[in-house]
């Protein structure tokens, strides 16, 4: 495939621009809280736009346009549930969680709230939770890699193990460096840019087809199934793109966007333009597949996933479409950073410092951190070097293991008084032995998305555990009260 010089050009002033970012960050970046929470200074608006694309990776630009394209409108329930999942999370989740990290001992990490929370001196919980945010996350962060690499590989016929280099480098340069702010201000230029593209593509190719009447009708034409929401799916397949939302509650890389927000006076508008960018962002991805169905009619296309990146190149200019395929970029960048963001504070924080050097400084501490994105960074790369290997498979996986191991203990230590230690540990345990196991059967009841089963039976396993175990101590109860009373 020859090279398409001007966009071409166009991707690397994006990527140069980044790292420029990058730069700027590392100078603000001076302890470990700065490098992993910021310092806990972020606006409303990027903590939103960050959290949004720090979620949505890849399969935002991709695979959820290609299942709308190979499935018509029977793949809604997916976007539906997300915006559902997230915009919960926003209510619910992020105030009492920015709060109560504050309140006890001013937690930094996720695995850092848990041990305080429930004042667990064996640092068993610690290291529990960090070994979970450790294995999802490499084999997560390889997913995007690859799915970096395809991209560059099919629109500039770059041989893909290059490719997967060059995408590695320019994330793991700007994240090495710059930190949490690094990630947060380049997922606040991703967000917008990744907004913009799917807003313009299903637009300019709904027009194209003379207006959306037109598109459902010759839609219809060739299949009148693809307008149906029920068509093809069980009450099961229903609930399980649903039970997606669910997630939500135990993503470490979202979280931490909520402990980060510089004041809980800035949630309310952070939540409005989170959800605003997410539902259009989401939707304008479901139009981006279903307008594909009609426009590539007469020439489907073989791989059902590239339908953005070939509206892109069929439509727009080549120096337009290199900016377009860059939002590809974004949302694949925008996930990759957080990610190795939270598994360099489990390593150095939760691991080095808790285990082996008690008394290291934050300046040793943020030296660990850094060497921690780049081992984890080349350890994912090396999961990813084979194209044909089934990495992104995992993805759900993943979002369904910190789901069901996170998303319970999250939401019932803000909100339950009498959770214990022991009930914290043996929801993270169900969570994630359940997805394990679940996610090996089929057929029938085992067809659901294992997140559902997984964030059930860790909820009553935490109860049940709870309520056997004996009551909190006084010190912890007066924290709870504390904060509280500060919400």
């Amino acid at each position: 495939m020859d090279i398409n010089i001007p966009t071409l050009i166009s991707i690397i002033i994006y990527l140069a621009g980044m790292m420029l970012i990058g730069i700027i960050a590392a100078r603000k970046t001076s302890d470990l809280t700065d490098y992993v929470l910021g310092g806990r200074r972020l606006g409303g608006g990027v903590a939103a736009l960050s959290a949004g694309a720090s979620d949505m990776s890849g399969w935002l630009m991709l695979g959820l346009p290609g299942a709308m394209y190979l499935g018509g409108m029977s793949e809604i329930w997916l976007p539906i549930g997300l915006s559902l999942g997230a915009y919960l999370n926003w209510q619910f989740v992020a105030k009492p969680l920015r709060v109560y990290t504050e309140v006890s001992n001013d937690s930094i990490t996720v695995p850092d709230f848990f041990e305080n929370r429930f004042r667990d001196h064996s640092k068993i919980l610690r290291v529990i939770s960090a070994i979970v945010i450790l294995v999802f996350f490499t084999f997560y962060t390889s997913s995007s890699l690859v799915g970096g690499a395809i991209l560059l590989e099919n629109s500039f016929g770059m041989d893909y193990k290059v490719a997967l280099w060059v995408g590695a480098a320019v994330i793991l340069s700007y994240t090495l460096f710059g930190g949490f702010l690094a990630a947060s201000w380049t997922d606040f230029i991703q967000g917008i840019l990744m907004f913009l593209a799917l807003i313009i593509i299903p637009v300019v190719a709904i027009q194209e087809l003379g207006g959306w009447s037109e598109t459902v009708q010759q839609i219809g034409s060739i299949d009148s199934s693809y307008l149906n929401v029920y068509s093809g799916t069980t009450a099961i397949g229903v609930i399980s793109l649903l039970a997606w939302g669910l997630g939500y509650f135990g993503q470490p890389h979202i979280l931490v966007r909520f402990m980060g927000i510089k004041s809980t006076k800035e949630i309310p508008k952070a939540r409005l333009i989170g959800m605003v960018w997410m539902i259009v962002s989401l939707f304008g991805a479901v139009f981006v597949g279903f307008a594909g169905i009609a426009y590539f009619a007469d020439s489907p296309l073989k791989n059902s996933e590239t339908v953005f990146i070939m509206f892109s190149q069929v439509l727009f200019n080549p120096w337009v479409a290199g900016f377009l395929l860059a939002a590809i970029l974004s949302a694949i960048m925008s996930t990759v950073d957080s990610q190795l963001l939270v598994s360099s504070s489990a390593l150095a924080n939760d691991f080095y410092k808790a285990i082996f050097r008690k008394d290291a400084s934050q300046k040793e501490e943020m030296i660990v951190g850094r060497i921690a994105v780049f081992g984890i960074a080349l350890i994912a790369i090396i999961l990813g070097y084979n194209p044909e290997s089934k990495v992104l498979e995992l993805v759900s996986y993943a979002w369904a293991g910190f789901g069901a191991a996170f998303g319970p203990v999250i939401i019932l230590s803000l909100f339950w008084k009498r959770m214990t230690r022991n009930g914290a540990l043996a929801g993270i345990l169900v969570g994630a032995v359940t997805v394990i196991v679940w996610a090996q059967l089929t057929g029938g009841l085992f067809d659901l998305y294992e997140l559902a089963p997984g964030f059930l039976f860790a909820t009553i396993a935490i109860i049940i555990v709870s309520l056997v175990d004996k009551a909190p101590s006084k010190e912890i109860q007066e924290e709870f009260d504390t904060f509280k009373s500060m919400l």
